[in-house]
């Protein structure tokens, strides 16, 4: 089979609708419907890239400018990544890539690669809130911004929180969860993370708010907290963490619960936000090497399955999916915006990696590839909360 015969029909396996292929020799439809998109091709794909890992072998070259289409990006994803258990990879050969170590100091490292690119290029992009997780979009016509604000009180009030209880936000990000949740609730928050940009900013923000005396972020692993806080048993009432366990890697999520179980007091409650899949998966190859290098996401039975284990009774479940797909358009429209500012400071490659990383998101939640869920457990048992749901 010749190599133009070759990527024609192993696009032809993975993509669904009719579509045009042009290469530096020819111009051909393939699919016999309406043709949706042209894939114009400047160089050729190595076939064995392409056997190796399909997410790889596309990415890098729309990366290099080496693959374009002549129709929006997220539109043609969306089109296909429906259709990702179809892509092909080669374990043997991405065997160090999908199993990196989950050492604390190796998983630090793998943290601050993609959060500690700085504060600035998210602020590019982010709404004001400096929130890197999904919204929740209330009303047709939220902004981004109410979406964030509106996220974070979905959260708090499942949390039910009162005056004085003591918050543990695992993973807290830019701190606005923590901070709405002082300055609202009236609790006392800590904060852990392990990004220095987001430790210094969260920082900053205490002393700029007056908040010392009911709010602080350490720099620190989850894995630390007892060591951190002498005895850990029971010194929470809440514990929260959004958008983290994806960074705990399969065979930590054990570890994970226990110190969230130790932190909690009896019958305290513990919100966990993450994005789910449907299946246990090692990781997408693209993803991994360029955006969240060490990056799993859990299924939802797996980490269900091993709440009894840890004393946890599960009090509610809830898919916010549609919420997320939402949420990454809008931060792409941002991301957009400031495109040339961002291709000027960190370069044209970098900029079209960060393109294809939220169109692709985005379409692998509206095609169902990934989820987001929002679990509410308590520590044992806990007969005092509303018998109907708070929210």
């Amino acid at each position: 089979m010749s190599r133009s015969s070759y990527i024609k029909q192993y696009l032809q396996d993975l993509v669904p609708v009719t579509f045009e292929l042009e290469t530096s020799d020819e111009l051909q439809v393939i699919g016999t419907g309406p043709v949706q998109f042209r894939v114009t091709l400047k160089k050729e794909l190595p076939k064995r890239e392409l056997l190796r890992s399909t997410s790889l072998a596309l990415g890098e070259a729309y990366m290099r400018g080496d693959l374009s289409v002549d129709r929006d990006l997220y539109e043609v994803l969306d089109l296909f990544l429906g259709e990702m258990e179809r892509f092909k990879r080669n374990p043997m050969a991405l065997h160090g890539l999908l199993h990196t170590s989950l050492g604390m100091k190796n998983q630090k490292r793998e943290v601050s690669s993609h959060y500690d690119i700085g504060n600035e290029f998210y602020k590019l992009w982010l709404d004001e809130t400096m929130s890197y997780s999904c919204g929740y979009f209330e009303r047709e016509d939220s902004t981004l911004f109410e979406a964030q604000v509106g996220k974070v009180d979905h959260i708090l009030r499942k949390l039910q929180l009162k005056p004085n209880m003591k918050l543990l936000d695992i993973g807290c990000g830019w701190g606005f969860l923590l901070e709405r949740a002082v300055q609202h609730y009236g609790v006392r928050g800590v904060g852990i993370t392990l990004s220095e940009e987001q430790y210094q900013k969260v920082s900053q923000d205490i002393k700029e708010l007056n908040l010392e005396d009911r709010l602080e972020v350490r720099l620190m692993d989850y894995r630390e907290l007892e060591q951190h806080f002498g005895t850990l048993q029971s010194q929470f009432d809440r514990v929260v963490s959004v958008g983290m366990l994806e960074h705990v890697g399969r065979g930590n999520y054990g570890n994970f619960l226990e110190q969230a179980q130790k932190a909690l007091k009896p019958s305290g409650l513990f919100l966990l936000h993450y994005i789910s899949a449907l299946k246990e998966h090692a990781g997408d190859p693209w993803i991994r090497k360029y955006i969240f290098p060490g990056g799993v996401i859990p299924s939802l039975r797996e980490i269900v399955e091993l709440f009894p284990e840890y004393g946890f009774y599960t009090l509610d479940v809830e898919s916010l999916r549609r919420h997320y797909t939402r949420t990454l358009l809008c931060w792409r429209e941002n991301f957009q915006r400031n495109r040339e500012k961002i291709a000027a400071k960190y370069g044209e490659e970098f900029t079209r990696m960060w393109e294809l990383y939220l169109a692709s998101c985005a379409a692998t939640f509206h095609n169902g590839v990934i989820d987001l869920h929002q679990l509410l457990l308590s520590k044992g048992v806990n007969n005092e909360l509303p018998m109907t749901r708070v929210v």
